[in-house]
């Protein structure tokens, strides 16, 4: 139940998702960055990094 909603939360918002699993570090930049420009990258890194 965890995971789903996390990939729920990694598809709606991704940096909140990076951000609930790493804290504010380089991989919450990078995905915020992402998600700014990009929305879709954003959300392939988001899922990547929380269920790998």
């Amino acid at each position: 139940m965890n995971q789903l909603l996390n990939i729920i939360i990694c598809i709606l918002l991704p940096p909140l998702a990076v951000f609930l699993k790493f804290g504010l570090g380089k991989d919450f930049l990078i995905n915020l960055i992402l998600s700014i420009f990009f929305f879709v990258p954003g959300i392939i890194h988001a899922l990547w990094l929380t269920t790998r």
